[in-house]
């Protein structure tokens, strides 16, 4: 809607029921533009990792007598693929490209040219660099004055690595070992310090040492923390022996000597003498609830010990359990777990980070085979999702068909993965959606990033748990609903100014209908239902035949429905 311009009440109330039609069905009920299936489409069956997926869940259907949805049409998954691999809907261009392809193998090139594609690469590294920095330190983590974390200094760790293709153990073994500055502006940078500059110093390292165990092996030790496990046979012990790895560890910060402010902060490795000062034999204490003292030295979970000396120039206790990270089994279950999760809404366990004894996999042997794989193929991630999004789970309808309405793990039950689970798009894939569809980033760089970050801010809330980890909300609040009914960048992305898109939709020398389709597509990644299609005449008789307002009143009500906000 442009702004200035006043609305009649007549015209409020055909957005309204627009709005009202497009969220009510939007949820349950998919409309397809493509009758093009990749049934026949063999570019799948050369890559064995996906064919281990699709036998694992197709025998498990079997088992449990589910029927899977049908596959999905080419143009609802070309918009799925989009966001997960690049963090947002396709242009309206791209998915017509991809809808007109002829080519049997279509499904694997567009994967291989989001994965690898030069035209792409920006995209896909900034979409997963912001992904990896929320896993490793939170959506808020570098945001509080208080915070040694610089935000800026983990991106460009993790933009460079991911630009390279840095295989996942290198960067596990990077993040747990690092020493250096957290400032890309001095000359002692490190990125990867910023993954644990906020914790090696709190508690003794104790959220060092959860965060570790939990992000990159799935074991929740944070439990034993205080007290044995409640569910399976782990003892405080083994917090306590895994939290000495960390104490060799230091954050420190660094000043500028003439004003005394704080310039930056530096993850260093220093002795440590020990609690009873005999660093040749460091040890730590900890009292069990009964009131006893006992004593811990690094041992890593599987039992394997290392030295007990504290002189770093004996034992590097990071380097250490950096490596047994690396061998470790778990390293190649968890990443595979999390990756599904990423892009199947559900991992193998719940929740997702917690691999331990108690906690039963839906897959067990699909997710060690598959963490096998992972290995094999030198930990690389293109790799990983590349099986997954060609797999068929991922290429399945969202719909729910007769057979598979058991399989319903919003409800508690295992997933199945006999459908696409539709999710709601996260904060950042919303955003750049929105400036995909007209709502243009404006300013220098850093103008556009102060922009996001306090776009985002108005979508995320975090909460601090125990763990020092973050629960997050985005879930249409009142205030959220009238930022995306009123907010900047919807008015952006519904302008009629020259060179807007909504601009060149009007100008196409097609019939309304024809334009109305294109909104559609484009947002939603299918055409107008006939309901639709007579909505938009309705509206253009009410804007006096004017067709950018009646674009603008249809657009709008697109960009506010339950189904654009949807990954489908």
């Amino acid at each position: 809607m442009s702004e200035g311009r006043s609305r009649q009440i007549i015209d409020l109330a055909a957005c309204r029921k627009l709005t009202n039609l497009v969220a009510a069905v939007g949820i349950i009920i998919f409309g397809c533009y493509s009758n093009r299936s990749i049934a026949g489409d063999s570019s799948t069956a050369e890559l064995p990792q996906v064919k281990l997926i699709n036998e694992h869940t197709r025998g498990q259907w079997g088992d449990f007598g589910i029927k899977p949805s049908p596959l999905e049409d080419d143009a609802k998954w070309c918009r799925r693929l989009f966001l997960d691999l690049v963090g947002r809907i396709p242009k309206y261009e791209e998915l017509n490209a991809f809808l007109k392809n002829k080519d049997a193998k279509r499904r694997q090139k567009l994967v291989d040219e989001l994965l690898d594609g030069e035209a792409y690469r920006e995209e896909f590294t900034t979409h997963w660099a912001t992904i990896w920095s929320n896993i490793l330190i939170g959506r808020t983590g570098g945001t509080n004055r208080t915070s040694l974390i610089s935000r800026a200094g983990m991106a460009k760790y993790l933009r460079d690595s991911l630009v390279s293709n840095k295989p996942y153990n290198r960067m596990v073994y990077e993040l747990i070992t690092a020493t250096g500055g957290t400032d890309p502006d001095r000359a002692q940078f490190n990125g990867a310090v910023n993954f644990l500059i906020d914790r090696v110093n709190e508690e003794g390292g104790a959220q060092a040492t959860a965060a570790t165990s939990r992000i990159f092996l799935g074991l929740q030790i944070q439990c034993t923390q205080c007290h044995n496990h409640p569910f399976n046979q782990w003892k405080q012990q083994k917090f306590w022996d895994f939290n000495a790895f960390f104490r060799q560890a230091r954050a420190l910060r660094r000043y500028i000597p003439q004003t005394r402010d704080v310039d930056f902060a530096e993850l260093v490795d220093q002795d440590f003498a020990g609690e009873s000062s005999h660093p040749e034999e460091a040890e730590i204490f900890y009292l069990e609830r009964n009131g006893l003292s006992r004593v811990a030295f690094p041992v890593f979970v599987d039992g394997t010990a290392i030295g007990r000396s504290g002189y770093v120039s004996e034992v590097n206790r990071r380097v250490e359990l950096a490596k047994f990270v690396m061998a470790s089994d778990y390293l190649d279950k968890m990443i595979v777990n999390r990756m599904w999760a990423q892009f199947l809404g559900y991992a193998f366990t719940k929740p997702l980070d917690d691999l331990g004894p108690h906690n039963s996999a839906s897959h067990p042997e699909l997710l060690t085979k598959l963490g096998e794989a992972m290995r094999n193929s030198s930990y690389d991630l293109r790799a990983l999702m590349r099986w997954i999004v060609l797999s068929e789970p991922y290429q399945l309808s969202s719909r729910i068909v007769s057979g598979n309405e058991q399989d319903e793990p919003s409800l508690g039950e295992p997933p199945k993965f006999s459908r696409f689970y539709a999710r709601q798009m996260s904060a950042e894939q919303l955003y750049q959606s929105l400036l995909t569809v007209g709502g243009q980033a404006r300013g220098s760089l850093e103008q556009q990033q102060v922009e996001r970050d306090r776009w985002l801010g108005q979508f995320v809330q975090a909460f601090g748990t125990d763990e020092g980890d973050e629960a997050t909300t985005f879930n249409g609040t009142i205030p959220q609903a009238l930022m995306m009914f009123n907010g900047e960048l919807v008015k952006r992305a519904t302008q009629l100014d020259d060179g807007s898109w909504l601009k060149q939709i009007e100008a196409m020398p097609t019939k309304p209908a024809d334009k109305i389709n294109g909104l559609f597509l484009t947002g939603l990644a299918r055409r107008a239902k006939p309901e639709e299609i007579t909505m938009g005449a309705k509206l253009l008789q009410v804007r006096n035949g004017k067709m950018g307002e009646m674009l603008q009143d249809l657009w709008w009500a697109i960009l506010n429905s339950n189904e654009f906000i949807l990954v489908h």
